[in-house]
């Protein structure tokens, strides 16, 4: 079962609802002007619009399986215990860094949204305030955090 928070949901919503009414349409047009420019064995612009055509038809696909089977998940604004949803804030070799427990689907470590698939995610889970522990990462390098806050 793969997990989403509420605005994962809403996000993915809202991009399959553009890529339907939008760039479906945009991308109709763009094949339809290239057909009218004749020869398609040698049209790069209707080899582009077919392939973006592909991308898109893909990803709507992509986008509708997340929404069917995704389960939404919240933290009911549990502050004592890390879960999927939670904001936390953690220290690390005396840094302090911030991260949102995402499902897999919604995760983006660059903007901090990380995945409880993930190892750090995985750990980060069930722990509370305060709490110090230690993560192998895939590369087997051994990271310390502690649980500074959970929002």
């Amino acid at each position: 079962m793969k997990y989403i928070t509420q605005e994962g949901l809403e996000k993915a919503k809202t991009e399959l609802e553009k890529r339907k009414r939008v760039t479906r349409r945009e991308v109709a047009s763009a094949i339809k002007e290239a057909k009218e420019q004749g020869d398609l064995s040698e049209n790069a612009e209707y080899t582009e619009a077919k392939r973006q055509q592909r991308e898109n038809e893909g990803r709507i696909i992509q986008l509708e399986n997340i929404i069917r089977t995704s389960e939404v998940v919240t933290n009911n604004g549990n502050k004592e215990i890390v879960s999927i949803g939670s904001e936390i804030e953690v220290e690390n070799a005396g840094k302090k860094m911030f991260f949102h427990i995402v499902g897999s689907n919604e995760a983006d470590p660059l903007k901090g949204k990380i995945s409880n698939e993930s190892p750090i995610g995985r750990a980060f889970l069930g722990k509370k305030k305060g709490e110090e522990f230690k993560v192998t990462l895939p590369n087997r390098n051994i990271v310390e955090y502690k649980i500074v806050d959970i929002k």
